[in-house]
């Protein structure tokens, strides 16, 4: 960590930057980024450690903080891993990226005096993922199903058509992964009452639960016209084995399935799938998109380090080699401004850069729900409704005590 002199006038210091970060996906691509760096800074030393697939990254974050082995750039996700790290982020608000973040990207880790606790990595967001040459042929135009009377219409439509048009439900809805239902599905209905910040859903003690009524109609609406068993139907057999193969019309999902559905079919996920959002009343046509990390700098360093560590990431995310890589070769959706010319990768990512360019989308409160809420009971209680083991009301109640017993 920190600042090693290079000689006695201080001139040739060398920096060294020890970063740690959680998304193993793109490790290799990383490094290849950060030797360009050092091709073109030779003063700079960075050393790359990964952590994630069958490792807690947060448990081991946390372990080097406590043996003295700190990292000078890490990553964190939501309000739970910020707040416990609070003491130890360097103030972000004079970087260039900070200043280029796309609007809602930032304001969760921004305070009122304007000191902001890190940077976004990247943008992910979902919706219903559709087939396009499935709508066409039923006569459904998917820009028109802003509403949820319009999309339950084109629901029956599609079904009533199921034989002619080859398919064997409208939906797939993978009950056995509570997290569709739980966080994401949850979500559109949860942010209105919490101000679609995760800070907020961190902070509060009770949930109202407001909209209960329209999530029920929403999971209903996809419970009733999917593949099933729901309850057994899981997440690769919904975006592998019903829609890759264009067994479904439509599944609720993320732009991060792309790499599945090319792997599947590349003609298919190139020309042939897009993404509307869940209707909301009153959120017309909002996507939810979030940031599902964030960039901290250590700030028990000395001042050049700091400095150092910054500098890299304004270059990771302004500069045009830096841009080119998180584009092409990290496969992310930007976070910021100055891509707009910029050929993004797929067009689902495509879909949520436009919507977040445009400032049409919807918070992320999941991630900051109470630390295993969702897991353990929020969405067992909706596959115990689905089942029929309990009724809506029921589900709804035990979800609330649970909160508040999570919150004590």
């Amino acid at each position: 960590m920190g600042t090693e002199s290079g000689g006695s006038d201080g001139d040739g210091e060398t920096i060294q930057l020890n970063i740690m970060q959680g998304k193993v996906e793109f490790n290799e691509q990383f490094n290849e980024l950060a030797d360009q760096y050092m091709e073109e800074n030779e003063n700079v030393q960075i050393e790359i450690t990964s952590v994630g697939g069958g490792t807690d990254y947060f448990t081991q974050l946390t372990t080097r903080f406590s043996s003295g082995d700190e990292p000078d750039i890490f990553s964190v996700a939501g309000p739970n891993e910020i707040e416990q790290f609070q003491d130890t982020m360097a103030d972000m608000s004079d970087t260039e990226a900070a200043d280029a973040a796309l609007e809602g990207t930032i304001e969760n880790v921004t305070h009122d005096d304007g000191r902001i606790d890190a940077i976004p990595y990247n943008l992910e967001g979902y919706g219903f993922i559709y087939n396009k040459e499935v709508l066409e042929q039923a006569g459904v135009n998917p820009e028109e199903l802003s509403t949820y009377e319009e999309l339950q219409e084109a629901v029956e439509t599609i079904d009533n058509q199921k034989e002619e048009l080859g398919i064997e439900a409208v939906f797939a809805l993978p009950g056995a992964e509570s997290w569709v239902m739980g966080d994401h599905l949850a979500n559109v209905y949860l942010s209105p009452e919490l101000n679609e910040n995760p800070v907020d859903a961190y902070n509060a003690e009770s949930l109202a639960f407001e909209r209960a009524d329209e999530f029920k109609n929403m999971l209903d609406l996809q419970a009733e016209y999917s593949i099933e068993p729901v309850l057994s139907l899981d997440y690769s057999q919904q975006v592998e084995e019903y829609f890759s193969l264009g067994q479904v019309a439509m599944i609720q999902q993320g732009n991060w399935i792309y790499p599945t559905l090319e792997q599947m079919d590349p003609e298919f996920a190139e020309s042939n799938v897009g993404m509307i959002p869940i209707p909301l009343e009153g959120y017309e046509d909002q996507l939810p998109v979030g940031v599902p990390n964030y960039w901290a700098v250590n700030s028990n360093n000395d001042d050049a380090t700091v400095q150092a560590a910054k500098d890299f990431l304004d270059w990771m995310y302004l500069s045009d080699e830096g841009k080119e890589f998180v584009v092409s070769e990290f496969n992310f959706v930007p976070a910021y401004e100055g891509y707009e010319d910029m050929e993004i990768s797929d067009p689902l990512s495509q879909t949520v850069y436009d919507y977040s360019q445009n400032g049409e989308t919807l918070g992320w409160v999941f991630t900051g729900f109470p630390t295993g809420y969702q897991l353990n009971e929020f969405g067992p209680n909706l596959q115990a409704y689905l089942g029929g083991n309990m009724s809506w009301e029921e589900a709804i109640e035990a979800s609330k005590q649970a909160w508040e017993s999570m919150r004590q």
